[in-house]
Order: C-alpha cells, then structure tokens, then sequence
C-alpha cells in the first residue's frame, strides 16, 4: 500500500510540474530570508512571481493605497479628463485629513503635478483626498472607482475603503494585490517614475495667511541607498506596521519587491533588498520585440492574393534557475496557404519558443485585415482588366 501511495504521490508531482512552467519559490524553499510575514518578487513585464511568503494572507496596506490612487490620476490625466496644468482646490475635509501630510489648508489650490508630487513623495494624505475629490466629485465616488479598477486587476484579496491608507475598518488587502497594482502602475503609467524618484523638492503655498515653502522629502529611503532602486511607495500605521511596494531596474529587467507589517524600517527595506538580490542574481529575462515584418500568406480564393500577417505582441520569458537564456529558438507556425474569407485579428498562427528543445511559449500571429472571398464578379473584373 505504502509502495503505491509513493508511486501516486510521484506521479502526481510529475503532473504538477507539467501543469507550470515556473513555479515561485516558496519561502520555506528559498534560499534567502526575508523576517516580514508577507512578502513577495514579481517581474513586471511579464508579471511572473519569482518568491512568495504569505502573499495572498489579508493585511493593512497603510499608504501602500496610494498606488491604486495614482493609477486613476494617471488614468484621467490619459484619458483627458484632467491635465498637469490644471488647477485643484483644496476642501475643508481634504485639509482635516491628518497623518501623513503637506499641511493644505482649505480654498488652497495646487496643479494636478503638484499634488502627484505630494502623494508620490511626501506620501500626503490631504492631497490624495483632495485628488479624489476632484476626480470624483467625492472620496466615496473615487473609492468606488477604486474598487471597481482593482477588480479589473483581479485584485480578489483588496477592499479599498478610503483613497489613502489612514487606519479603518475592512480597508485590507495582500501582498500579491499591492504587486498587480504596482505592475500596472509602472507598465501604463511609467510616467510615475519621474515623481516617485524624487528625493527632496520644494512647493509653495499660497493662501490668505500669504506664501511659504514647504519642503517634501521622499519616504522610500531605497531611492537614496539602493543603487536599482526606480520606486515606489511606502506605508506605516501603528496596526499596518513598515510596509513598501519597491520597484528596482537592472540590465533591462524590472522587478517588484512587496513587504508588508516589517516591524521596523531598517528591516523592511533590507527584506526588499535581500529580494531585489535574489531576483537580479537568479533570473535571466529574454525578450523577442517581434517587430520583423512577416511575409504575407498566399491567399486562395480572396479578393487578392495575399493577406498580410503579424505578430500579436512581444514575447517574454524569464528563467528563475539562472539559466542561459541565448540558447531560445523561435519557429513560425504558419500554414504554407489561406483560404479567404479573413477577418482582421483572426489567428493565422503563431511564433512558438524554444529552449533545449522545451517549448517556453508561444505568440500569436493574426491577420491585419479584413478580405472577402472573391465572387463571380470579382474574376471577371479580374479578366477584364487583364486585357485591357
């Protein structure tokens, strides 16, 4: 019994190992340690997790929101409803916000840039709301477009309550939510990267008591003591405890760092270094921008001859085993004919990856346009102007 206990168990790994072409370290596996409860490595431009440790266990995210607040800034700023430029008024709720914040007070304005400056340095609580106020027309409204983003992200694990992390019941989320958020973050928006960067700058106030400067001071201290490191929030309340969503760049490889409830700052940046590390040392990123021009496929019974093709997307594959990745082949699977009718985005074939005679992956190749198949007044139009 015992002897085909093992030889189920066995072959039921084999299947698993079938089923998942990477498979994130496990913390109890990693040889690496990292003291935060919940933490996790994600490469972002494909968005594979590289270690996990209790990623998807329901914790605080204190300002760590903030993330989910700049994607919907960005959003509006891309979809035209608001501009840098443009001019945001501070209400009396946003003014009361306490915790962190650069002291706004009711009736200032600041710019849109302005008030991503505060939120992206200075972590301010006021300015958020006051972002959120004039996105929304109220917190509530954008708090609900919060939400209704994070689902679209598959962020099953996150509540959003408020659009700033200050303490409330039921504002949870994990460590695997905060990664989705920050890959799309940086991904859509990489435009963050210019604020979130920024060690120390200066705004003005300008209000009935008259001008002064208010200095901001980035949270993330990685940005001044990891030489990588390109963002991108941090977090603290006295429940949620020192947490940062940490994004680093080297060689062309961009990895996420997520550490939730470190007991102090010193040991949740050096978690997200000790993560960065293992990342930049362990995995070996390949990309095909696939931007060759394909040869159109011979046509059968199509308004012309030939029906142009191309390649749906990039392709990516990251090796976490160290492997050399200059060994990846890529083959076209294509038919060696097409019979009309096409359809614009109709798979024609695909670019199939592989490395030592594994397939890694694979690309879909689609048709770039619409073609009928030909009819009797076609080929006679055809012969006409053949001989004419």
């Amino acid at each position: 019994m015992k002897r085909y206990f093992s030889f189920f168990l066995g072959l039921l790994l084999a299947v698993s190992a079938l089923l998942s072409d990477i498979t994130p370290v496990k913390a109890e596996d990693a040889a690496l340690s990292v003291s935060a409860p919940s933490a996790l490595l994600m490469e972002a431009s494909s968005g594979t997790v590289i270690y996990e440790k209790n990623a998807h266990e329901i914790m605080r995210p204190a300002s760590i929101t903030k993330i989910m607040t700049l994607i919907l800034i960005f959003d509006a700023i891309e979809s035209g409803q608001i501009s840098l430029t443009d001019t945001v008024t501070v209400s009396d709720y946003a003014a009361s916000m306490g915790g962190s914040q650069v002291f706004l007070e009711p009736g200032e304005t600041q710019t849109v840039e302005t008030m991503i400056k505060c939120i992206s340095v200075a972590s301010a609580n006021d300015a958020c709301v006051a972002m959120a106020e004039h996105i929304g027309g109220s917190e509530s409204e954008f708090v609900r477009r919060m939400n209704e983003r994070a689902k679209g992200l598959g962020m099953n694990d996150t509540t959003f309550v408020n659009c700033c992390g200050l303490e409330v019941e039921n504002h949870m989320t994990s460590a695997y939510d905060i990664a989705l958020m920050s890959r799309e973050l940086i991904t859509r928006h990489p435009q963050i990267h210019d604020y979130c960067t920024i060690w120390m700058e200066n705004i003005t106030h300008t209000t009935a008591k008259g001008t002064s400067e208010f200095g901001l001071t980035n949270t993330n201290k990685l940005i001044r003591h990891y030489e990588y490191a390109t963002g991108l929030k941090t977090g603290y309340t006295s429940l949620a405890k020192y947490c940062v969503s940490a994004t680093a760049e080297k060689d062309g490889m961009k990895l996420i760092a997520v550490i939730m409830a470190a007991p102090d700052s010193k040991s949740r940046n050096a978690d997200a270094v000790t993560l960065f590390n293992y990342g930049f040392g362990q995995c070996r990123l390949y990309t095909d921008a696939n931007d060759d021009r394909l040869p159109a496929l011979e046509l059968k019974k199509g308004i012309t001859e030939y029906a142009d093709i191309a390649y749906d997307s990039p392709f990516t594959y990251l090796s976490t085993d160290g492997s050399d990745t200059t060994g990846i082949k890529k083959e076209l699977k294509l038919p060696k004919e097409a019979k009309a009718p096409v359809k614009k985005g109709d798979i024609a074939g695909k670019a199939v990856y592989y490395l030592d005679g594994k397939e890694i992956g694979s690309v879909n190749i689609r048709y770039t346009a619409d073609i009928r198949a030909a009819e009797y007044k076609d080929y006679f139009l055809k012969v006409l102007r053949f001989f004419l």
